[in-house]
C-alpha cells in the first residue's frame, strides 16, 4: 500500500485553496454585497498563508518529488503574497469608487496567487506547467473582467491568445526535454545534464521553455501583449499584473535555470543575455514616445525585467541575491506608482495622459512628492532604493566578468532616466492643468508608505539584503 505524502510542506497552498473555495461559496450566497467582505477576508487568507509559509522554512520535498520547499521558495512566496495583498487593496478601492462590486475579483486574485505559489515550489516540469496555467487562466479573466469596457475586453482577448501560444511553447519545450533526457523531475534533469553529453534536443527544449517563461514576465521579444493589456485593463488590475506575476515568474526562471539546467549554463546564458539586453534597451527607448502613463509603465516594467535578468545571467549566489533584492524594491516602486495613477482623477473621472500631471505640485503637492520619489527610485538615482537594486545587479555582473552587459544596463538606465525625470519636470515646472481630486484614503496611504520605503531601504538595506542572501544560498544548496 502506497504511503500518503507529507502534507506539511504544502500547508500554505492547501490552506489557500480551501479558503478560496470557502470564500467562493460565501460570495455566491451573499451575492453582490459581498465584494468588500470577500476582499478583506482574501487579504486575511494571504496573511495567514504568509505566516504558514514562513514557519515552514526547513527544506523539504514531497508529493513524489513534485513539490519542494526551502528558504528561496519561502522568500519568493512572501514577496508574491505581499504584492498581491497590496494590489488587492487598490482593486477594492477602485471597485467601491466605480460601483463595480463583483466578489469574483478578489477570488480570481487568490486563485492566480495560488498558481504562482505552486509554480514557485514546482520540482517537476509538469507541476510547473500546472502552476503556470492556474495563474494564467485567472489573469486572462482579470484582464477582461470589466466587460462593458471595450479596451478591457480587447486586452483580455490579446492576452489569452498570446498566452495560449506561450503555454504551448512551454509545454512543447518540456516534452522535448523529457524526450531527450528521459525525465521531467528537476533532480533527474540535473543528474542527466551532469552525467551525459549535452544533447542538442535538450538545448532546443530549454530554448522553448525559456520562451514560454519569458512571455510570462513580458521580456522582449515576447512582450507584445504588455502595453495593450496594461492600458486596457483597469488600473488596479494592471498594478497586480505588474507585481505578483512578474515576481513569481522571475523567481521561477531562476529556479529552473540554475537548478536542473545548471550544467548547461553556457547554452542558456547566451539566450538570457540577448533577452536581457533587448528588454533593457527596448523598454528604455519605446517608453520615450508614450503619452499614456499606463503604457509608459508597461515599457518601464519591461526594462525592469531586463535589469533583473542580469542577475539570472550571472548564475551564482551573488546574482540571485541581487535579483531578489531588486524584486523587493520593484514591488514597492510599482505598487506606489500605480496608487498615484489610480489617484489621477479630475471631477471624479479617471485621466491617464502624462500631460494631465502638469502642475500637479501646485494642486496636490503630496501626491507630486510621492510620484517624484518613486520616479527617482525607478531611474536608479540615489538616495533612493532603486539605486541599490541596480547597484547589486551590476556589481554581480562585473564580478562575474559580464562587464559589457553591466555597461549596457547602465546606458539603458541613463536613457530611462529621461522619461522618469520628464514626469517630474511636468509636475513641477509646467503650467497647471485641471486640478485633480484628492486621493482616496487607501491609495493615499499606499503611495505615502511606498515612497517613504524608498528612502528607508536605502538608509537601512542590511536586513533586506541579508534575507535575500539567505534565500539565494538556500537555492544553490538545493
Amino acid at each position: 500500500m502506497t504511503a500518503l505524502p507529507a502534507f506539511a510542506p504544502a500547508y500554505p497552498e492547501i490552506f489557500m485553496a480551501l479558503a478560496a473555495l470557502g470564500l467562493l461559496m460565501l460570495g455566491v450566497f451573499r451575492k453582490n454585497d459581498s465584494m468588500t467582505l470577500v476582499t478583506w477576508l482574501s487579504i486575511l487568507v494571504m496573511a495567514v498563508t504568509a505566516v504558514l509559509a514562513i514557519q515552514g522554512t526547513d527544506s523539504a520535498v514531497t508529493f513524489n518529488k513534485l513539490f519542494v520547499v526551502n528558504g528561496f521558495t519561502v522568500f519568493a512566496k512572501v514577496l508574491t503574497l505581499l504584492g498581491a495583498g497590496l494590489t488587492l487593496l487598490l482593486i477594492n478601492a477602485w471597485a467601491e469608487g466605480e460601483k463595480f462590486a463583483r466578489f469574483e475579483l478578489p477570488l480570481l486574485v487568490l486563485f492566480s496567487v495560488l498558481g504562482m505559489m505552486l509554480m514557485i515550489s514546482a520540482n517537476d516540469l509538469i507541476a510547473l506547467y500546472l502552476g503556470v496555467e492556474l495563474q494564467s487562466l485567472s489573469l486572462y479573466v482579470l484582464a477582461a473582467f470589466h466587460r462593458d469596457n471595450q479596451r478591457a475586453t480587447e486586452a483580455g482577448v490579446k492576452y489569452f491568445v498570446l498566452g495560449a501560444l506561450a503555454s504551448g511553447l512551454l509545454l512543447y519545450g518540456s516534452s522535448l526535454v523529457y524526450g531527450f533526457a528521459g525525465t521531467t523531475t528537476f533532480e533527474g534533469l540535473a543528474m542527466a545534464v551532469k552525467s551525459g553529453p549535452n544533447s542538442i534536443g535538450v538545448t532546443i527544449g530549454i530554448v522553448f521553455v525559456i520562451t514560454g517563461l519569458a512571455f510570462k514576465v513580458s521580456a522582449v521579444p515576447f512582450h507584445m501583449w504588455t502595453p495593450d493589456v496594461y492600458e486596457g485593463a483597469p488600473t488596479p488590475i494592471t498594478a497586480f499584473f505588474s507585481v505578483a506575476p512578474k515576481i513569481a515568474g522571475l523567481c521561477l526562471f531562476l529556479r529552473v535555470l540554475v537548478g536542473p539546467f545548471a550544467g548547461m549554463i553556457e547554452q542558456w546564458q547566451q539566450v538570457i543575455i540577448a533577452i536581457a539586453v533587448l528588454s533593457m534597451t527596448w523598454g528604455a527607448i519605446a517608453a520615450i514616445a508614450q503619452k499614456s502613463i499606463k503604457r509608459l509603465m508597461a515599457y518601464s516594467s519591461i526594462g525592469h525585467v531586463g535589469y533583473a535578468l542580469i542577475g539570472l545571467v550571472v548564475g551564482n549566489e551573488e546574482g540571485a541575491r541581487g535579483l531578489l533584492f531588486y524584486l523587493l524594491v520593484y514591488l514597492f516602486m510599482s505598487v506606489g506608482t500605480f496608487a498615484v495613477i489610480m489617484s489621477m482623477r479630475v471631477k471624479g473621472k479617471y485621466v491617464e495622459e502624462i500631460g494631465d500631471l502638469a502642475g500637479l505640485s501646485r494642486n496636490n503637492p503630496g501626491m507630486a512628492m510621492a510620484l517624484a520619489v518613486l520616479m527617482f527610485s525607478m531611474a536608479g538615482i540615489p538616495p533612493m532604493a532603486g539605486f541599490l537594486g541596480k547597484f547589486y545587479i551590476f556589481v554581480a555582473a562585473v564580478n562575474a566578468g559580464f562587464v559589457a552587459l553591466a555597461v549596457v544596463g547602465l546606458l539603458a538606465s541613463v536613457v530611462g532616466a529621461f522619461y522618469y525625470l520628464r514626469l517630474i519636470k511636468i509636475m513641477y515646472f509646467d503650467e497647471p492643468a485641471a486640478a485633480m481630486d484628492p486621493p482616496g484614503l487607501t491609495t493615499g496611504i499606499i503611495m505615502a508608505v511606498s515612497s517613504a520605503l524608498m528612502l528607508v531601504f536605502f538608509i537601512v538595506p542590511a536586513p533586506l539584503v541579508s534575507r535575500a542572501e539567505a534565500a539565494a544560498r538556500a537555492l544553490f544548496l538545493g
